[in-house]
């Protein structure tokens, strides 16, 4: 009985909308959606933001388990858009779990809304990629092969001392929401200090969860929807 109580508590802290009267103290504003009357709070501490506590259109939710970076160039984002097509906006977070040079890891969630703020899963990017992208890597050339298409990047000009083993991906995970479509951008690294281009993967909303829906393999920035005019 008592196991079910302490249980039910648990339940009640985490999961209920509080009331937007909790306190503030201790807390920070890191970002807003002020038109949608939408606020997200967190502590400062060690260089990180802790605590989340997420104020959606008169409702409270507390995350305390989140982390996030505090450097402002990588900031916790907010967006609400329709991303699933059905006609009603989700919100769209993304926290940044770390950073340096030639690494930056996001993480993404997504919440529908029904009588509540509910967690939509998005599958994770570099499952799907083990399981749909083949990967070489040799003196010679790096190769990418996403079902009956192949990509090649020269490394004869790489020193082979400097090559890793095979493709690596993971260093870079970037979420972004470009025309509606929740997007991620997964960077292949060939040398602790070189790319040979990105996994751009695009999910649709499918079986409840976002799954993808297109994957890409992409080494000309200006061809990129990360990057330059396109992104938007």
């Amino acid at each position: 009985m008592k196991r079910y109580v302490f249980l039910l508590l648990v339940f009640i802290f985490f999961l209920v909308p509080k009331s937007i009267s909790a306190t503030n103290e201790g807390y920070e504003v890191v970002t807003k959606l002020p038109n949608e009357n939408i606020v997200l709070y967190a502590k400062k501490m060690n260089g990180s933001y802790r605590d989340f506590k997420l104020d959606f259109k008169g409702e409270t939710y507390i995350r305390p388990f989140w982390i996030s970076d505090t450097n402002p160039t990588y900031p916790p984002k907010l967006l609400y858009e329709d991303i699933n097509k059905d006609g009603t906006k989700e919100l769209i977070m993304t926290l940044t779990k770390g950073y340096g040079s030639g690494a930056l890891n996001e993480e993404v969630y997504v919440y529908r809304y029904k009588n509540g703020l509910i967690d939509v899963i998005v599958d994770n990017p570099l499952a799907i990629i083990y399981k749909n992208v083949k990967t070489k890597l040799t003196t010679e050339k790096a190769e990418i092969i996403l079902g009956d298409k192949v990509s090649i990047v020269d490394t004869k000009s790489i020193e082979p001392s400097h090559l890793f083993e095979d493709i690596g991906f993971g260093s870079i995970i970037d979420y972004e929401v470009i025309n509606n479509n929740l997007m991620v951008r997964v960077s292949g690294q060939i040398t602790p200090a070189m790319f040979a281009g990105d996994i751009i993967i695009t999910y649709e909303y499918r079986d409840k969860m976002y799954q993808a829906k297109a994957i890409e393999f992409i080494t000309d920035i200006n061809k990129n929807p990360f990057y330059g005019p396109l992104k938007h």
